[in-house]
């Protein structure tokens, strides 16, 4: 058999990828799973999308599409940034894709080579380090920690940035911890990146919709507009929009950058579903009520989940102020055996033993590089969320 390229060696499958076939194994078995591993809204995608989807097929919109994005949809996309962010694009500052994945894969091959450092805050979305490796540069991560809220701090930034660092990546409201930086938090970090001007700027916004308690969300190129040459702003439909197998990305960028992007967006795609565009212009042109209706009840969710584990010894959760994400510290549960006979000694013990004895489907911190915590998704119903969370109780509980 040929080899396999020595490229894949470092690039691992995502455990909540495998955590999430996990629940599908058991469910196939007829085994009752509750599944709070998957970062996927459980609301429908809205009517008025589908709707146009549909008319666009029946109009025959189903011919090859601009790579970059239609017309219609990168407008749609520039009076979205406009009134959501405040920043000024044209549409040849404006990059469709297949998710936002493809847009931050595509702009790290476009722009890093071997050696090349990119900096990303920790814990962090299981993909970004794996991205970064796929392309030869290296994953630098920079510890969030607990105690401040899992946000960045000026002076770890600082302290890792050096001659070969080619990008920050930012990604606030944040996967797996839900934090989100306030506008001053924004500014200190992009102070520390104004004394570095050879350093790109990507800022992963997918969460942007989807904050609670009166917080109000800020990017960075917003925050200080001197680095707006330095920015790629990253979003898309999946999260706000309940859109994630409709795989619809876009992005906001300096002009040659976009260039760039796009050139490889050639190579690794005949751009979107053309039907697709059409309902991402639906969704970003129609009516928003939605969005804050929805994060009422995500955040009614949190809040239950954030109870009952308070409830639970040897669990300490932080409030998020955005995503559909707990992050709890399981400190208090390492040395400890469950009632099957499991020794917790990592957060992977602890989520591996909720499974087989629980059937409660989490993603272990070490994923996201932070231990001992594990990600509990609240992105499902209030049903699953208190049979879980008496499950998780009933785990903890049991130890000695």
């Amino acid at each position: 058999m040929p080899a396999i390229a020595q490229r894949l060696n470092n690039v691992s499958v995502s455990a909540s990828v495998i955590m999430t076939q996990k629940a599908r194994d058991l469910a196939a078995q007829g085994i009752k799973v509750i599944g709070l591993s998957s970062g996927e809204p459980d609301f429908a995608t809205p009517a008025h999308a589908v709707e146009a989807a549909h008319a666009a097929a029946l109009a025959g919109d189903t011919k090859y599409p601009p790579v970059d994005g239609t017309p219609a949809l990168k407008a749609a996309i520039q009076r979205k940034f406009k009134r959501d962010n405040n920043l000024d694009y044209d549409p040849s500052q404006i990059l469709v894709a297949g998710g936002g994945k493809q847009i931050i894969f595509n702009a790290i091959m476009a722009t890093c080579d071997p050696g090349d450092e990119v900096v990303i805050p920790s814990p962090s979305w299981i993909s970004y380090a794996d991205i970064v490796k796929f392309s030869g540069a290296v994953p630098v991560a920079v510890n969030c920690p607990q105690n401040n809220g899992f946000k960045l701090r000026a002076e770890d930034l600082e302290a890792v940035i050096t001659p070969k660092t080619k990008w920050l990546l930012l990604n606030f409201p944040n996967n797996p911890t839900g934090a989100a930086c306030s506008r001053a938090e924004m500014a200190e970090i992009a102070k520390v990146m104004m004394r570095h001007p050879h350093v790109w700027i990507m800022t992963d916004d997918m969460y942007e919709h989807l904050i609670y308690d009166d917080f109000e969300f800020c990017t960075i190129a917003e925050v200080e507009p001197a680095l707006y040459d330095r920015v790629l702003t990253v979003n898309g439909a999946s999260k706000a929009y309940a859109m994630t197998g409709w795989r619809l990305g876009f992005c906001g960028g300096p002009k040659d950058l976009i260039k760039a992007v796009s050139n490889v967006n050639t190579q690794n795609s005949g751009g979107v579903a053309t039907v697709v565009q059409a309902a991402g212009v639906a969704v970003l042109d129609g009516p928003q009520d939605l969005l804050k209706e929805r994060a009422a009840i995500y955040k009614s969710r949190r809040d239950f989940v954030l109870d009952r584990l308070a409830e639970i010894n040897g669990i300490q959760a932080h409030r998020p102020e955005g995503a559909f994400y707990i992050f709890p510290n399981i400190a208090g549960l390492i040395g400890k055996t469950t009632k099957g006979g499991r020794k917790i000694e990592t957060d992977t013990d602890f989520v591996l033993g909720l499974v087989e004895e629980q059937h409660v489907v989490t993603v272990q911190g070490a994923a996201y590089g932070m231990s001992p915590f594990f990600r509990l998704s609240y992105a499902t119903s209030m049903e699953n969320l208190a049979e879980g969370c008496a499950r998780i109780a009933d785990y903890c509980n049991g130890m000695k």
